[in-house]
């Protein structure tokens, strides 16, 4: 009976997992096209921020292709190549995803600067017709990916890039609805600058934390003298020194360190045991490594992070 349940548990988990992937297919399908008709439009009506708006999109369509994807590797068992595992495939996407964004905005902004000082002509029309449409699709998208973004940091990164699209086509709108009233042709440039500023500051502010992810740092929580200390406080535990933690995927974070003794070796199955339980009820730390020395064997002048 046992064995039916867990069967029939893979089977819905595998049944969910290709009702999103397909999801994010259409999503994807959906942004390509829009990028396509934007940029078509773009060129027609002379507006860089309806190209740039488009840009955009495309960014978003490859950043779910390389999120899909890296989220399809994440799920192989560790092997003898990956002894971790492939969980950081989805940093890895991260990271490419956020400086493409980077460069992608810094390369808008120039453009943006030049028209400032050569404003071009714009069909005023085109822009807002076509930014519409799009603010209806990145809608439509971002209902695609809403159910998806609750369970995957990945997926959420993805449906804020969405809304982000949405919020950019608001602009081009606005601004192509300032064109036909006033024929304010620095608007675009300006709505140019303001999307590259955007995308900037939001992959500014993503990509920080997976350079550290990647560099092996410390979560945010819990905090490392925060479990130093716990540690110490441990009955039969003398001294703490060569502490490491770190987030080995993006949701699960690993411990290990070298563990002084006060009493005799014989203690140390329940020193640990204790170690154990306070890192896994207190900070839900699960994969620890700890080493535990008397203190005849203790390392000499250790310090208490690193080597």
């Amino acid at each position: 009976m046992p064995h039916d349940h867990a069967h029939h548990h893979h089977h819905h988990h595998a049944s969910a997992e290709l009702a999103g992937d397909k999801r994010v297919a259409w999503a994807v399908a959906v942004n390509i096209l829009l990028t396509v008709v934007q940029i078509v439009a773009g060129v027609f009506s002379g507006s860089l921020a309806l190209i740039a708006d488009a840009i955009h999109n495309l960014s978003d369509a490859l950043s779910l292709v390389i999120a899909f994807v890296a989220r399809r590797i994440a799920r192989r068992p560790a092997d003898a190549s990956m002894t971790f595992g492939y969980g950081r495939a989805e940093v890895v996407a991260a990271l490419v995803n956020y400086t493409t964004l980077i460069v992608i905005a810094v390369m808008l902004a120039f453009e943006g600067v030049e028209r400032l000082f050569n404003p071009a002509d714009v069909e005023g029309w085109t822009v807002v017709i076509v930014a519409g449409v799009a603010l209806v699709i990145d809608t439509a998208t971002a209902l695609l990916m809403l159910s998806l973004q609750k369970g995957s940091v990945n997926m959420r990164a993805a449906f804020l890039h969405n809304i982000a699209d949405a919020l950019g086509s608001v602009a081009v709108i606005v601004g192509g609805t300032l064109i036909l009233l006033y024929d304010w042709r620095l608007v675009d440039p300006i709505v140019t600058l303001m999307i590259s500023g955007y995308i900037l500051w939001h992959a500014g502010a993503e990509i920080g934390p997976v350079i550290r992810l990647l560099m092996l740092g410390s979560p945010d929580s819990p905090e490392v003298g925060e479990v130093a200390r716990e540690i110490r406080a441990v009955e039969g535990v003398d001294g703490l020194h060569h502490l490491h933690l770190w987030r080995m995927q993006e949701n699960e974070a690993a411990l290990e360190a070298h563990v002084v003794l006060s009493g005799a070796a014989a203690e140390a199955p329940g020193v640990r045991a204790r170690i154990v339980a306070l890192l896994h009820d207190r900070f839900e730390l699960t994969h620890v490594t700890l080493q535990l020395e008397t203190r005849d064997e203790a390392c000499a002048d250790a310090p208490l992070i690193g080597h």
